[in-house]
């Protein structure tokens, strides 16, 4: 039985506004990139590890820190509004014209997601191995606030409006959290994806496992105030979580 290729990829860009370079910006001592670049590597699933960045500061210390950059991401595809997928596909048909390399499955990893468990990659690759019908797993967290309590303004009487509704219940809004259906909200620590959904026009595809993933985790890093709580979050509670310091 043949070991599946894994590729892990890791996107950087430089022009990052709400935090200037916040990539590569020291987080609990270590530039940001180095968490998602050390679960990668210290994933025993994983066989590659690439970064797709436009700048050649980023592709410096990420190549320091263990990490493949075989190519610069184009500028178009650095812009302040580019989406993943363009990225991913672009890094894919590189590597599949170049090195005839063509992963089973692919692992996105959000630098601004670096606070993960230990052998949380591990776990979402195998999850999907073990499920071929699936093309992702995705991480997800309880939310703080139930969607099915949030309201709508009506723009044109200034009235409020349910967000959501449930079939058979007149009034979610007013019965216990508790009662409610459970919901779950995306997070980048990691999402494992089929390349077929990819190159296919989606970083998902349409059926898509969950790996929930402790709240005490759930570190965003798109503001400084996020910056601030991050390294709070790292600083006071006894996380299990990856360490740069440990790779090989």
């Amino acid at each position: 039985m043949t070991t599946p290729e894994i590729l892990s990829l890791i996107p950087a860009r430089g022009g990052s506004k709400g935090i200037p370079r916040k990539n590569i910006r020291l987080f609990g001592g270590y530039p940001l990139i180095a968490y998602s670049i050390a679960a990668a590597l210290q994933a025993e699933t994983v066989s590659r590890v690439i970064v797709s960045t436009d700048d050649p500061e980023i592709a410096e210390v990420a190549q320091t820190l263990g990490a493949e950059v075989p190519f610069l991401r184009p500028a178009e595809l650095a812009a302040d509004r580019t989406t993943d997928l363009p990225v991913f596909q672009h890094a894919l048909n590189w590597l599949a014209e170049r090195e005839n390399y063509h992963p089973e499955i692919v692992i996105h990893l959000h630098a601004t997601s670096p606070v993960r468990p230990k052998g949380f990659v591990d776990q979402a690759v195998r999850l999907l191995l073990e499920h071929p019908e699936a093309e992702c797993v995705r991480s997800v967290v309880s939310p703080g606030q139930n969607p099915y309590k949030m309201w709508q303004i009506d723009p044109q009487s200034g009235y409020m409006i349910p967000l959501l509704a449930i079939p058979g219940i007149a009034e979610p809004y007013n019965i216990p959290r508790q009662q409610l259906p459970g919901v779950y909200l995306q997070t980048g620590h990691v999402n494992a994806i089929r390349p077929a959904a990819i190159l296919g026009g989606s970083m998902t595809g349409k059926t898509i496992l969950p790996l929930i993933i402790d709240t005490l985790y759930e570190v965003d890093m798109d503001t400084l105030a996020d910056w601030d709580r991050g390294e709070w979050v790292i600083a006071h509670n006894p996380l299990d979580m990856v360490q740069p310091e440990e790779e090989a």
